[in-house]
């Protein structure tokens, strides 16, 4: 927002599309579908893995202490809430709690069908983004609710190719994104971590 690649509404969609599309966004679809498969198909054994995989997979500084602290209070809830046998295993240093890896896991322990939880997944990944952008364009909530609405498709596109993507398929052309990250690290004002 503050470099101005942000400012409206329309802006913000074809933000997050791209994000989506072609940078973090994608590589986050294809890390939950590994770990919603693996939790279907009994091999939960490759979960740490993956899990490695998908921390070491953040680009900057930022997005690790992003992702470390909304997973570490994910899994606080749920072990609290829905104590699991999977969950347990994210409590290993050598499986750290990654929140796409996390919720996919816990998604096909519940048995809730993959193409319900990945859009649901995707869904709450940009409905976050969008509520950062109503506060600090800032956009009026109705702008934000036709953001959401308006990456809707794009969100199930995403779902869709993301369900045949393995981790062979990782990659990000989101280099604005991660220069977005890298400048908002040394910010002097910081409203929001990313």
């Amino acid at each position: 927002m503050e470099a101005g690649y942000v400012s409206d509404r329309r802006s913000l969609i074809d933000w997050l599309e791209a994000d989506l599309c072609y940078g973090s966004g994608r590589n986050e679809a294809i890390f939950f579908s590994e770990a919603y498969r693996c939790v279907a198909g009994g091999t939960e054994d490759q979960l740490p893995d993956l899990a490695e995989l998908a921390a070491a997979s953040r680009g900057t500084s930022e997005f690790v202490l992003e992702s470390a602290q909304q997973s570490s209070a994910c899994l606080t809830t749920l072990r609290s809430v829905w104590p699991d046998r999977i969950l347990d295993m994210f409590s290993d240093p050598k499986c750290p709690p990654v929140l796409a890896v996390l919720l996919g896991a816990r998604a096909a322990c519940e048995r809730i069908a993959a193409d319900i939880a990945l859009p649901a997944f995707l869904h709450s990944y940009v409905a976050n983004l969008v509520s950062a952008g109503v506060r600090l364009v800032p956009l009026g909530q109705t702008d934000g609710q036709l953001a959401i609405a308006a990456l809707e498709l794009p969100i199930l596109s995403r779902s869709e190719i993301a369900s045949r993507e393995t981790v062979d398929d990782l990659g990000s052309a989101g280099l604005m994104v991660e220069l977005a990250s890298i400048a908002h690290e040394l910010q002097y004002t910081r409203l929001f971590r990313s």
